[in-house]
């Protein structure tokens, strides 16, 4: 399937760009299932070495409120995106040399707890964070141009794309480096990379940090993109959408999260247009039938099904 990844990552990016072309509403919707993609390549990672993070959602609420508390001040989209990735790693190395001590469930609470009181931090520094009601982010220059609202959103669309084969691109090629091979090898035989020489501690760590770097441009882009920061964005519910999105999309290929997160938010948006009281129930039964029938994700299906059109 490798060989088929950048086709079909150009066949998902038109798909992406006409579908923004031809109803423009739609352009929002895929800027962010954009963002979250790229924060779930960050998840990715860790599932490569048999760890979920139940937290997750803590590294792309602090890269939306560095946009919001540094925007009026960097006021460029470009210096915020540099500046929401350095912060997140910064605070993932923090947090990363505490709950990489751990494995398995302990990991993956140890980091929902640190969300959670992120989360609750703020919701009562009100005179900090403006609490539940969060901060409004304003149209910005974008590489110091000025634009109106539509270039504006145009520009930011353009830019999450451009991340996001850069992001699959960088990803890809780690996972098949001795960085990422020792990374899968956690999973499944962690003492024999002691006894090569190779800490193990060490190189989830190293995930983890560009898992978090990861959130953060997922959460800038989020902020600059609805243009309103709350804490919600760090609440445990949307820790366990991007926990949806992996298993939705799979975690076999870079473009698995992508995939993911484009049928999830499209799911959501139709699904509560149409059904406004059920739509966590199409949700659920959306992913009970993934993990049923379709155990490797969307990016599983169409290996299957790319699998069976090479036998023909």
């Amino acid at each position: 399937m490798r060989r088929y990844e950048p086709i079909l990552a150009l066949v998902l990016a038109a798909a992406m760009i006409t579908a923004a072309i031809m109803a423009p509403w739609l352009r929002f919707v895929l800027t962010i299932a954009l963002a979250k993609g790229i924060a779930v390549v960050g998840i990715l990672l860790l599932l490569r070495a048999g760890q979920v993070s139940f937290g997750h959602a803590l590294y792309v609420a602090f890269g939306a409120y560095v946009v919001a508390f540094l925007a009026p001040r960097l006021n460029d989209a470009v210096l915020l995106l540099a500046a929401a990735a350095v912060g997140a790693g910064i605070l993932g190395l923090l947090i990363g040399l505490f709950v990489t001590r751990y494995r398995q469930i302990f990991f993956g609470m140890l980091n929902l707890a640190m969300s959670m009181v992120f989360y609750s931090l703020l919701e009562k520094l009100y005179h900090i964070t403006h609490g539940s009601d969060g901060i409004r982010v304003e149209v910005m220059p974008v590489a110091g141009q000025a634009l109106d609202r539509v270039a504006y959103e145009w520009s930011i669309f353009g830019i999450a794309l451009a991340l996001a084969f850069t992001v699959g691109l960088l990803v890809r090629l780690y996972l098949s480096s001795p960085m990422g091979e020792a990374l899968a090898g956690i999973k499944t035989r962690e003492t024999r990379l002691e006894f090569m020489g190779v800490p193990a501690r060490g190189v989830l760590l190293s995930a983890y940090v560009m898992s978090a770097m990861l959130g953060g441009i997922g959460g800038a882009i989020i902020a600059m993109t609805s243009r309103h920061v709350t804490p919600l964005l760090a609440y445990w519910t949307s820790s366990g959408e991007l926990v949806f999105i992996a298993i939705l999309g799979g975690a076999g290929g870079v473009l698995g999260p992508f995939l993911g997160a484009a049928a999830f938010e499209l799911v959501r948006i139709y699904a509560a247009a149409s059904f406004a009281d059920a739509w966590q129930l199409i949700l659920g039964s959306v992913l009970l039938l993934v993990i049923l029938f379709a155990p490797g994700g969307l990016w599983g299906m169409a290996a299957r099904l790319l699998g069976k059109g090479g036998t023909r």
